[in-house]
């Protein structure tokens, strides 16, 4: 199951205001690091291309373990069909607090996926052990921790600090960048293991996150169970209803070099 890279990529729902939009980021792991260092990850970590999710040879390539994914995919009508039948059965998500295992934003702002996906695959797991302190995601989770989705949201929206830092990463990126206006039809999905050692699916466009399996302690995101709970899960249905393998791109949040 090979990838290829999309480019731009972003995609808005509904739910999604039109009062506030981002020029949308180009899904590139240079600039992606280079984001989520300037607001406040470790070096430490950086993003990998994904060449492949069943070629060891190039799955070799990706350093290790990997915290974290980012799935960018066109958003076909089979996805949002079964994103909708599944969210319907779904309670609207209200978790809260520091005892909640993971930290989930909505998405209100247009164009803003890539910075979601960022943003959740930071703020959880062990990658937040590695942002520093005094630094915008350090203030985003401690402010957010004791707020609900809609409070959530909304800090995200007022904050100078991530709108600065995305618009600069915005413009770093191989291609043109689009308008804000524009409408992408592309769309980042995170995958990150918790604490706890489950795999949760992470789009601020859903109910709330998504538990999709239990890891065990020497299995990270890239190993072959969560890759077939996660991304293999998604990209088969895409596949059986569309004929056909479906274009996308995976980024893996590791070791940085």
């Amino acid at each position: 199951m090979a990838s290829t890279n999309p480019g731009i990529v972003s995609h808005d729902s509904g739910e999604v205001s039109k009062a506030i939009r981002f020029v949308p980021l180009e899904n590139n792991p240079e600039v992606m690091s280079s984001l989520v260092h300037k607001l406040g990850l470790s070096s430490e970590l950086s993003w990998h291309d994904v060449y492949s999710l069943d070629d060891p040879s190039l799955l070799a390539f990706v350093p290790r373990p990997a915290h974290a994914l980012l799935l960018v995919f066109p958003v076909s009508s089979a996805y949002e069909k079964a994103r909708m039948e599944e969210d319907s059965s779904l309670p609207d998500y209200t978790g809260t607090g520091s005892e909640e295992e993971i930290l989930w934003f909505k998405q209100t702002i247009g164009n803003a996926c890539g910075l979601m996906g960022l943003i959740h695959a930071t703020c959880n797991g062990m990658p937040r052990d590695l942002i520093a302190p005094s630094t915008p995601l350090s203030h985003l989770i401690t402010k957010a921790m004791p707020l609900g989705p809609s409070s959530r949201a909304k800090l995200i929206e007022s904050s100078d600090d991530l709108a600065a830092a995305h618009a600069s990463a915005a413009a770093e990126g191989d291609t043109s960048a689009p308008s804000a206006e524009d409408r992408i039809d592309l769309h980042y999905v995170a995958f990150v293991k918790s604490a706890k050692g489950n795999l949760w699916e992470l789009d601020g466009r859903r109910k709330g996150p998504l538990n999709r399996g239990k890891l065990e302690d020497g299995e990270d995101v890239l190993s072959e169970k969560a890759v077939e709970m996660g991304p293999k899960r998604f990209l088969k249905r895409e596949e059986e209803v569309g004929g056909g393998e479906m274009r996308f791109s995976i980024l893996a949040l590791g070791p940085g070099f």
